[in-house]
């Protein structure tokens, strides 16, 4: 771990997507979050991760059963509380626009809607994506990045 939580982590799909589905990164995935009190994300985290399951269903990486008991296995977490809730909001949105439009930086859109609510919500960023890790620090936030 590259940080302390201090008011919380945002949970980033990339995260997630190690965390329920079998990949190399899965048991650090899991011993990161089981140490992490009251893990944070937000509606985009529910769309994304949908959507990666979606491609790993298509691209046969996993077959519908498996999917769909990842799906669920994820709801019923949310459905507990596992996962601290933030909503998006404009002020996100126009941090995210701000931290895209930094010439200096290669973020993508999603990663820059997930790092503004970082940030606006004062929280550290769990991620194995080491480009949003990166740009994460840049913009002194607190970065957990497991690898």
């Amino acid at each position: 771990m590259n940080a302390t939580p201090s008011e919380g982590v945002y949970v980033d799909t990339s995260v997630l997507g190690a965390y329920y589905c079998p990949e190399p990164l899965s048991e650090k995935a899991e011993d990161t979050l089981r140490k992490i009190p009251g893990p944070v994300i937000s509606g985009l985290s529910d769309v994304e991760f949908c959507s990666l399951i979606s491609r790993k269903r298509q691209l046969k990486e996993l077959g519908e059963r498996q999917a769909n008991e990842i799906l669920a296995l994820f709801d019923s977490h949310v459905a507990q509380g596992f996962y601290r809730r933030v909503s998006l909001s404009a002020g996100h949105f126009l941090k995210a626009r701000q931290l895209v439009s930094d010439a200096d930086n290669s973020l993508r859109t999603l990663d820059a809607l997930h790092l503004a609510a970082a940030v606006t919500e004062s929280l550290t960023m769990l991620t194995a994506d080491r480009n949003l890790a990166k740009i994460a620090k840049r913009f002194k936030t607190g970065v957990i990045f497991i690898k």
